[in-house]
């Protein structure tokens, strides 16, 4: 199993632990999309290493993916022509209450995305 559809596997895993109907499956199926491409974007640039936290908050989840690299993610323009892609973080700020990046105390950086419930 690669290290995305573990990833993904484990966001769902969380999300039915919470009991229902603790959220819906459209928004289920948000989370898991956002944890899927935050997940992509460490094995791509961030060097592998990764950490998922989930969390559950009253009003929204919590994804957290945190990684050992200080290369800090920028937005890019699509390629809508080259077929470059990016479209991950415009998606996932899109999709998000708030997403934010903060540069960790000893190095690395955590990328959080808080997704209504």
């Amino acid at each position: 199993m690669s290290a995305v559809a573990g990833a993904s596997r484990a966001a769902r895993a969380f999300l039915e632990s919470l009991g229902q109907p603790a959220i819906g499956r459209e928004q289920a199926d948000t989370v898991v999309l956002v944890v899927s491409d935050l997940v992509t974007n460490v094995l791509g640039h961030g060097g592998g290493a990764y950490t998922l936290r989930l969390t559950a908050h009253p009003s929204c989840i919590e994804v957290a993916v945190e990684d050992p690299s200080s290369r800090m993610p920028r937005m890019r323009t699509p390629g809508l022509v080259d077929g470059t892609g990016v479209f991950g973080r415009h998606m996932v700020n899109g999709l998000s209450l708030a997403a934010v990046v903060t540069r960790g105390p000893g190095g690395g950086k955590t990328v959080r995305a808080l997704l209504p419930r």
